[in-house]
């Protein structure tokens, strides 16, 4: 998969500055300092980089071709004949770095914007004639990433000619009955695509090829030149707010990674993971501006604003894929303070636990207030003092189980991860890390104290990322509990940011470079990186796994395994058992018949890489896909004891009026299965565990 992976989050605060004018092609140069900072790259990385990686062709060679992709990620500009013709730098682009020879990168950039220039022109005249025939058998493939390059001018412009079909065949479905197509929003999103690249500045160039290499090394080493580290520092301290979500770009669409929680995009519940941002309008009365094909950067921008103001985004949603049709959100700006993040607690009980209590501690991220800490506060908020409040307080409620949710925890402070481990195990270590030289430091416990000794579960999904699979592997590593759920993200190094210009002992900003430095291991040893913390029970919604987090980005670095710091011990507990019974009752849950099915049409619908351009046809294959997920969804609101919705839209209006409510249980599926899995493990070990507590 060619993606582009600098992932940001549009929580943070960015300035709206004006925006660039066109730039003048001759001025795509490189220039000295562009030249010196190439040198300096090349060195840190070489020389600090985790993997010690080696400037040659080799490197060179993926670099060229992710370059390209940068550039054009769609294959929708460049043809086989141009790519041939710029072959004769595929073993140079070692060279542009490591000697500061960048003049390649900037050759290959003008051919590009020339041929941008060119399409935008054709494009325009098909939409200018519009005499397409909808009526034909034929089909576009979107979805061009893993296709061969167009062969030549001709086949570019059959390519194109279908582009610009497609993309009338979606306005006529998009128009509401008796309103005309809305051609000139295409004309918008084509002139755009044009002007955006003729405003990308010799900068902007360096950034891009600096980082086709970094990338090629591993997805989280990454470039930011100095006008964007500027943007980025100036980002922080002003009070403009975002929607709280992480985006990528992928193939020219800006697509949502994850949504943070206590943001108003988690908050609404109607903005998911794999969910697509095709347009952004501002207030409530605000034109929607057309995003397909716009810079990251430019989208973030857009949907950055005041606290408070009304930001409204065309969203197509991850069941529908990116030939899908859009909808409309309405989010209100704001901050995420540290409450919205904050851990919280309830008890579930019941007929199906048997009488039994079990406390749930839900940890949205590993938070610590460190101005407080920093300013001498004593009672400075975190993630473990938190939990031990609510431990003490479920305690005294009498629970029987306790079951912390890590379900879409992205992690956050590695410190967090290792006192909160040890409020459940005595002293010891908690998780090794590993520098670039060898060297490995152990991070411990050095309280011999344990808040809570009683039956655990610790519920991950595919979203537990970093310090959560720390906490997550440490536990299952001294089987002091069972883990539950999905194989977690898989996210197991560490970057930190380098200041270039300390290297070149000068006052002129280089800008800089964030660079993977270290890698965790677990205490027996294995890496969480790339395969995640692999539950004791897993649910059966683990398929869409394989191709999701760490192990989806290219160049990811691989599993691997250190010396062990700790002996594996011994586990009392009959977990094959307690597997079955878990097994027998998902079998027959309509909840996890919802996930899994749910699960299915994700993929079915992710593995479609072209769509009819036959209107009948067309229209025919949305509805489908909309009554199989409105089938699936109905299914669930029978069982749940709630009316049949007659439409998604419908379902946009009732399910997500207040998320917090969850009317159709989704986030209790799971949730409750665990704690039943937790029930077994208290009514099979009873004596034992009353005995122990």
């Amino acid at each position: 998969m060619r993606k582009a992976l600098w992932m940001i989050a549009a929580l943070l605060a960015a300035p709206l500055w004006a925006r660039p004018q066109f730039v003048s092609p001759d001025t795509l140069r490189p220039d000295p300092q562009q030249r010196r900072t190439a040198l300096v790259i090349s060195q840190v990385l070489e020389g600090f980089h985790y993997t010690r990686p080696h400037i040659d062709d080799n490197l060179s060679h993926l670099a060229f071709d992710r370059y390209l992709d940068t550039l054009d990620p769609n294959r929708s500009f460049f043809t086989q004949q141009d790519v041939d013709a710029l072959s004769r730098y595929r073993d140079r682009f070692d060279d542009c770095v490591s000697k500061g020879q960048l003049e390649p990168a900037y050759e290959i950039f003008r051919l590009f914007r020339k041929r941008v220039e060119e399409r935008i022109a054709h494009a325009l005249e098909l939409l200018r004639r519009h005499d397409f025939d909808f009526s034909r058998d034929e089909r576009y493939v979107f979805d061009r990433k893993d296709e061969p390059w167009a062969a030549d001018q001709a086949a570019l412009d059959e390519l194109w000619r279908k582009r610009i079909k497609n993309d009338l065949l979606m306005a006529r479905i998009d128009a509401k009955p008796g309103e005309p197509v809305d051609q000139e929003r295409l004309v918008r999103r084509y002139e755009g695509i044009r002007n955006r690249v003729q405003q990308m500045k010799a900068g902007d160039v360096f950034q891009a090829f600096v980082n086709s290499l970094t990338l090629s090394i591993d997805p989280h080493t990454s470039y930011m030149s100095p006008e964007v580290s500027e943007n980025f520092d100036i980002s922080m301290r002003l009070s403009l707010q975002g929607i709280g979500a992480v985006l990528r770009s992928e193939d020219g669409y800006t697509k949502i990674m994850s949504t943070v929680v206590g943001g108003p995009a988690a908050r609404s519940g109607r903005l998911h993971a794999g969910d697509y941002i095709v347009g952004v309008a501002q207030g409530e009365q605000g034109a929607m501006e057309d995003v397909i094909g716009w810079r990251l950067q430019d989208v973030v921008e857009l949907i950055r604003g005041k606290k408070g103001s009304v930001v409204r985004l065309n969203i197509i949603p991850k069941s529908e894929g990116r030939g899908g049709r859009a909808r409309e959100v309405r989010l209100v700006r704001d901050t995420i303070k540290l409450e919205d993040k904050a851990a919280k607690s309830r008890i579930l009980d019941g007929k199906e636990l048997g009488g039994l209590r079990i406390g749930v501690i839900d940890v949205p991220a590993f938070y610590r207030d460190f101005a407080g800490q920093a300013a001498g506060k004593r009672n400075f908020r975190s993630t473990t003092r938190d939990v031990r409040r609510l431990i003490e307080k479920l305690e005294q409620q009498g629970i029987d189980g306790l079951i912390i949710d890590l379900r879409q925890d992205g992690g956050g402070s590695l410190a967090e991860a290792t006192e909160l481990t040890g409020l459940f195990i005595d002293k010891g270590p908690v998780v090794q890390i590993k520098d670039a030289t060898g060297n490995v430091e152990i991070e411990k416990d050095i309280d011999p104290a344990e808040v809570y000794t009683g039956p655990l579960v610790v519920l991950v999904n595919r979203n537990s990322a970093s310090a959560s699979e720390i906490f997550a592997g440490a536990i299952q590593d001294y089987r002091r509990g069972l883990i539950v759920g999905e194989p977690t993200f898989g996210k197991g190094t560490v970057q930190t940011l380098v200041n270039l210009k300390r290297y070149l002992h000068t006052d002129q900003d280089l800008g800089r470079l964030r660079l993977t430095m270290a890698q965790f291991f677990r205490v027996l040893g294995a890496s969480t990186q790339h395969r995640g913390v692999l539950p004791d029970i897993p649910f059966p919604t683990t398929g869409g796994h394989v191709d999701y987090g760490e192990r989806a980005l290219d160049h990811a670095l691989p599993w691997a395994a250190i010396k062990p710091v700790i002996h594996k011990m011994p586990r009392d507990l009959d977990v094959a058992r307690l597997r079955r019974l878990s097994e027998e009752r998902v079998a027959h849950d309509p909840g996890f018949r919802f996930l899994e099915d749910q699960e299915k049409e994700f993929e079915r619908v992710k593995h479609i890489r072209s769509v009819s351009l036959n209107e009948q046809k067309r229209r025919a294959e949305m509805q489908a896909r909309d009554q199989r997920l409105l089938e699936i969804r109905n299914r669930l609101r029978k069982y749940r004891g709630l009316p049949p919705l007659k439409s998604l839209d419908d379902e946009d209006e009732d399910i997500h009026a207040d998320a917090d409510k969850d009317p159709e249980g989704v986030d209790r599926i799971m949730l409750d299965e665990s704690a039943r899995i937790l029930a077994d493990w208290i009514r099979i070990n009873r004596p034992r565990t009353a005995q122990a507590r």
